[in-house]
């Protein structure tokens, strides 16, 4: 059972696809999770040039970081999806991809377009924030 709650905000504009807020309980362990990057296990960019094929990379990097840290997608409170573009139907397209990983699990986001992103070939990086309660305390 995941700790996060997300807040729905009726008084605002329903456009947005995800919950407007999110919150966890006081005695949540935060997980503070490094930017999932498209990364293939050799260091090589996966989906060179291919902004839907990076943002899936990404969401599985995403899975592999929270099960090392005792967590899964729906203990998720927030995400930033950062996109090497301009244009907004590139964003729009990673933004897709990403909306469609969660699921159910609409969690506050921000999507940014930026100039460059570290690795080389790097279109698509999801920075995220979890919380879990741990059954030992």
């Amino acid at each position: 059972m995941t700790a996060v709650s997300l807040i729905r905000a009726d008084a605002l504009s329903d456009a947005a696809q995800y919950a407007y807020a999110a919150t966890a309980p006081s005695d949540a362990r935060l997980i503070f999770l490094a930017g999932a990057c498209p990364l293939n296990t050799d260091g090589t960019t996966a989906a060179v040039g291919d902004y839907a094929g990076q943002a899936a990379k990404c969401l599985e990097t995403l899975h592999g970081a929270l099960a090392a840290a005792g967590a899964e997608l729906t203990d998720i409170i927030s995400t930033r999806v950062l996109v090497a573009s301009s244009q907004q139907a590139d964003l729009v397209t990673a933004w897709e991809v990403v909306r469609d990983g969660f699921g159910d699990h609409d969690v506050p986001s921000t999507l940014m377009g930026v100039t460059v992103l570290g690795y080389d070939d790097q279109l698509v990086e999801i920075e995220a924030i979890a919380a879990v309660v741990d059954e030992a305390r």
